[in-house]
C-alpha cells in the first residue's frame, strides 16, 4: 500500500497483528513506461517542428541532461562516447594540443532525478507547442523528481 502516514496509521489497525511487516518510504522509480512516454513525446515534438528525432534528442540532452567536459589529444577519434561536440582546442604547456569536448549523459544512463529533469524539459517544450503530455498529477511528480537533482541527492535510483 502506498499512502501518506495518517492513512497508513488507519491501515495498520486492521493488519494481522501475528505477521510481520515492513515498512519503508515509497520511492519513485523510473520505468519502461516512463521511458516510452519520454520517447513519445519526443516523436510528436520532432514531428511538429519537423526535425529528426535523433538530432531534436541530442538537443535535448545538450539543453537538460548532465555534462561534462574532457579534453583529449588533437584530432584524436573519440570512441564509444555518443553524445559529444567539440568546443575548443587548447595548447598545453608543452606545446601539444588537446580537443576540449562537451560530453553529454544519454537518457539512459541518467538516474531517477536526473531523467525527471529531462523529463520536466521535454513537457515544458511541448507545451510550448500546444502538445498534450501528461496529467496535471504526474507533471507534479516529475517536477517533485527534478527538484531532487537541485538539492544534491543525484545517487543512483
Amino acid at each position: 500500500m502506498i499512502a501518506k502516514p495518517r492513512e497508513l496509521a488507519y491501515k495498520l489497525v486492521d493488519l494481522d497483528k501475528d505477521k510481520l511487516y515492513e515498512l519503508k518510504e515509497y520511492k519513485f522509480k523510473r520505468n519502461k513506461d516512463q521511458n516510452a512516454k519520454y520517447w513519445k513525446l519526443l516523436y510528436e515534438l520532432a514531428k511538429k517542428l519537423k526535425m529528426n528525432i535523433e538530432e531534436l534528442h541530442f538537443q535535448m540532452l545538450k539543453d537538460f541532461s548532465v555534462r561534462y567536459q574532457i579534453c583529449v589529444p588533437h584530432k584524436q577519434n573519440l570512441r564509444g562516447i555518443q553524445y559529444k561536440e567539440k568546443i575548443g582546442t587548447r595548447k598545453k604547456e608543452n606545446g601539444n594540443l588537446w580537443d576540449i569536448y562537451m560530453v553529454y549523459t544519454p537518457s539512459h544512463e541518467l538516474n531517477t532525478a536526473e531523467f525527471a529533469f529531462l523529463m520536466i524539459g521535454l513537457i515544458q517544450e511541448c507545451e510550448q507547442q500546444d502538445i498534450d503530455t501528461v496529467s496535471p498529477n504526474e507533471k507534479k511528480q516529475w517536477q517533485e523528481l527534478a527538484k531532487e537533482l537541485w538539492n544534491g541527492n543525484t545517487k543512483k535510483s
